[in-house]
């Protein structure tokens, strides 16, 4: 179990404090909002009514000893500004930020944000690569740079080999399972025909999920 702290409790905020405590995570809460808080008190591991913009009150709090940070102040630059200063301050290891735009990401990074999300972009980006790309079941982002998709083959891959494909030296993505016939195979056969209605699970770059877009389209 991992400890987090999560800051400003607007729409974004509140969802990403109530899902890690959810998923079993300890979650101390923090918002100015004191009827913000007493609604979220009985649903997270701890709730307070503070300013985290007040390095002493972060100290008093023990926001030092936690694993991760959420700064979801995103309206708010000068705001998000100092509270990350103050937990880069207090070594908390890992700090994600909500920004509101690009303006607000560089600046948040350059001053150590370790990861800076512009919520809306990313959700649209998501329901975007869902709607777009053929055959495309499951979208999972891992990073900045990288994520998982899950999709049935194009048709021009049915009946073909993983290893006759080279979808690594293709398309800079790889094949790290199949599911057939109910049975997830890790790593896969890759001197096996794929069929029509397995489900391949690949890892790549966001370049190569733009190429994957196409393969419906592309003889391989």
């Amino acid at each position: 179990m991992k400890s987090y702290v999560v800051i400003g409790l607007g729409r974004f905020g509140t969802e990403m404090a109530l899902k890690l405590y959810d998923c079993g995570e300890d979650v101390l809460a923090i918002d100015t909002d004191e009827n913000i808080i007493d609604k979220l008190s009985d649903r997270v591991t701890r709730a307070v009514a503070a300013d985290a913009r007040d390095l002493d009150v972060l100290k008093k709090l023990g926001v030092e000893d936690f694993d991760r940070a959420v700064v979801a102040v995103g309206s708010d630059l000068a705001a998000s500004a100092l509270i990350t200063m103050n937990l880069k301050t207090l070594g908390v290891p890992y700090i994600l930020c909500k920004a509101h735009d690009d303006t607000y990401r560089e600046i948040l990074e350059k001053l150590g944000a370790d990861r800076v999300i512009i919520p809306e972009r990313e959700i649209a980006d998501r329901l975007a690569m869902g709607l777009t790309t053929s055959g495309v079941m499951e979208y999972i982002e891992l990073s900045k740079e990288y994520g998982i998709v899950e999709m049935n083959p194009p048709a021009a891959w049915v009946g073909k080999t993983i290893r006759s494909l080279e979808v690594r030296t293709r398309y800079g993505a790889n094949i790290i399972a199949v599911r057939s016939d109910e049975k997830l195979r890790i790593p896969p056969e890759i001197d096996t025909p794929l069929t029509a209605d397995c489900v391949l699970v690949i890892l790549g770059s966001y370049k190569a999920m733009e190429k994957l877009e196409k393969l419906e389209n592309v003889e391989p």
